[in-house]
């Protein structure tokens, strides 16, 4: 039987669901990528899954161009969480746009990272990892919103 009380979910619910998932997803990122950013100035990070956080992140590889990896990476997060907010705020379709296919972008590099990190540094930092992860389902959510346009 059939609850008429309630109304059927649209895939257009299922959608701005999903953007919100990406604001939070985005939100997390961005925090995990300040962290990072600001213990790459300082000089110390605390680890405490890993003990390979400060090989990570004075590496040769966690900077392009003389800027740290890690504020690249809380730009990223930043322009995917306002574009995502933007989309919210007025179904901005650059907006859209931007939140379907850059973190497709960012999942590839972030696999490029990982490889560094486990075979390249031989060194893992939790929260790189966590920014992988972060930067996996932002994908994950990116590819939804493609199959669903």
């Amino acid at each position: 039987m059939i609850n008429s009380d309630k109304p059927l979910e649209t895939s257009s619910q299922n959608s701005n669901k999903l953007i919100f998932v990406l604001v939070g997803l985005a939100l997390v990122g961005f925090l995990d990528a300040v962290y990072l950013t600001v213990s790459h100035f300082t000089g110390y990070i605390s680890c405490s899954i890993f003990s390979g956080c400060q090989e990570v992140l004075t590496s040769q590889y966690s900077q392009i161009l003389g800027i740290p990896l890690a504020l690249l990476g809380a730009l990223y997060y930043f322009f995917i969480l306002i574009n995502a907010l933007l989309y919210i705020d007025n179904q901005n379709k650059w907006s859209k746009l931007v939140i379907a296919y850059v973190p497709i972008g960012g999942f590839l590099f972030s696999l490029y990272l990982i490889y560094l990190m486990f075979f390249v540094i031989n060194a893992l930092c939790q929260y790189c990892l966590l920014s992988a992860l972060t930067s996996t389902l932002l994908a994950i959510a990116s590819l939804i919103i493609l199959r669903k346009k």
